[in-house]
């Protein structure tokens, strides 16, 4: 449903060029689900911007993303507009600049049912009540419809985006932070409202971009780890969440707390460091600065991919221990 090849999201400023995706290669197929994790600044919410030909100056992007094979970025304007919404769409992390402040969420509706009235199969009308049976789905009150954005919380705010996001049912759909401004109750809302649509085959890829790996668990089939604007450990998300192997990914999982945990007894790790700039990255590995396991080569030569029983990482550690399936 989706792919990419080699695609690199640069930001050109004065400091200099910030390459906040560099060379990512993914591929999400039909009824799955890939959660895009990592720490803030790595990359993910530009990823979701590339994905979705949502690019604007100063961000440039080189490579290619394929929708069901078709390079989005060689797409006329039309074609493209045309499958905004119905075949590719993306909840924005920034809930609060994604809608017009002076129109009511009733009329945004309107407006995004008028905008593809060609391209969908439902009568406007019966849209318009799906869209209010969606609301309800995701905690939203009635008199939400006639309300300004203006009028709403951060918190419902980022729900009425959600609600325009979905509501043409997207082939594919490119959720970035959904969760991040809603409390824990609102939270299960959303990502239940996420599941039952995929289950539902109204959605029928998705990527799900997030810092918190524990969300992400409960939505993700494949896990991709992103770490300065690469994928450093990708597969199913089962093997990478219960048997990580890059050490960024073990370092995320040791900082997890888990269900039961005494925290007076049992010391979270976390990882020492930053994240490297941007604009001067290091040389060789990206993670070299702040790895426990680093080798004189780590700092040298950027490493290869390796495939460990269908999880591929990115790591020195693993070279030449493909058969073997070592793990430090």
């Amino acid at each position: 449903m989706l792919a990419t090849k080699d695609l690199r999201a640069y930001y050109f400023t004065r400091r200099g060029i910030v390459r906040a995706v560099d060379g990512v290669d993914i591929e999400v197929g039909v009824n799955r689900v890939l959660g895009v994790v990592g720490e803030s600044g790595s990359g993910k919410s530009t990823l979701g911007m590339a994905l979705t030909a949502l690019v604007r100056p100063p961000l440039r992007v080189q490579g290619s993303v394929l929708y069901k094979g078709k390079d989005i970025y060689s797409m006329p304007p039309e074609e493209l507009r045309v499958i905004r919404g119905v075949g590719l769409s993306i909840i924005p992390q920034f809930a609060m600049d994604a809608l017009n402040p002076t129109v009511r969420v009733r009329d945004l509706i309107r407006d995004l049912i008028d905008s593809h009235r060609d391209s969908v199969k439902y009568h406007p009308e019966d849209l318009f009540r799906k869209a209010q049976e969606r609301a309800l789905q995701i905690g939203l009150p009635k008199w939400v419809l006639d309300r300004y954005p203006v009028e709403l919380s951060g918190g419902m705010r980022q729900r009425v985006t959600i609600l325009l996001s979905t509501l043409l049912d997207p082939e594919v759909l490119v959720a970035d932070e959904p969760t991040s401004a809603l409390d824990v109750v609102i939270q299960r809302l959303v990502i239940q409202y996420l599941q039952d649509l995929f289950k539902e085959g109204a959605i029928k890829s998705m990527v799900f971009i997030t810092h918190d790996i524990a969300t992400a668990y409960q939505l993700a089939t494949d896990m991709a780890v992103m770490y300065a604007g690469q994928i450093v450990e990708s597969g199913p998300a089962e093997k990478v969440v219960r048997e990580p192997s890059h050490p960024y990914t073990k370092g995320l999982m040791s900082a997890l707390v888990e269900p039961g945990m005494n925290i007076r007894k049992v010391k979270l790790e976390g990882l020492a460091g930053e994240p490297p700039d941007l604009v001067n990255p290091p040389k060789g590995c990206r993670f070299y600065p702040r790895c426990r396991y680093r080798m004189d080569i780590c700092k040298e030569e950027d490493p290869p991919e390796v495939d460990i029983g269908g999880v591929r990482v990115k790591c020195w550690l693993y070279a030449g221990k493909k058969e073997a399936g070592v793990r430090p």
